[in-house]
């Protein structure tokens, strides 16, 4: 099992998430972030962080959402790993 971002995330992109990662499995993409499934360990620590409530276990992703799954396995891997907490999208000038 894996942890997914899905559409909260977009274009707000908060990153208190990725400080508590031990794995460092976020990506940062332009404007949202993503979790590699192939390094989440499924510790569940990111998800009480995200003040929008994005993270998901993928399991119980809700319907509408379901193909952020697939966005955050395809794009993980695209993206640099981010590990420091950044200003959100949604709070840049």
């Amino acid at each position: 099992m894996t942890h997914v971002v899905c559409q909260p995330c977009e274009n707000c992109r908060y990153t208190d998430c990725v400080v508590v990662c031990p794995v460092e499995c976020f990506h940062e993409g332009e404007i949202m972030l993503y979790i590699d499934p192939e390094t989440c360990i499924d510790c569940e620590a990111c998800v009480p962080e995200c003040p929008v409530e994005a993270i998901y276990l993928d399991e119980n992703v809700p319907e509408q959402w379901k193909h952020y799954i697939q966005i955050n396995a395809e794009m993980a891997p695209k993206c640099p790993v981010i590990t420091e907490k950044k200003t959100p999208l949604c709070e840049q000038k």
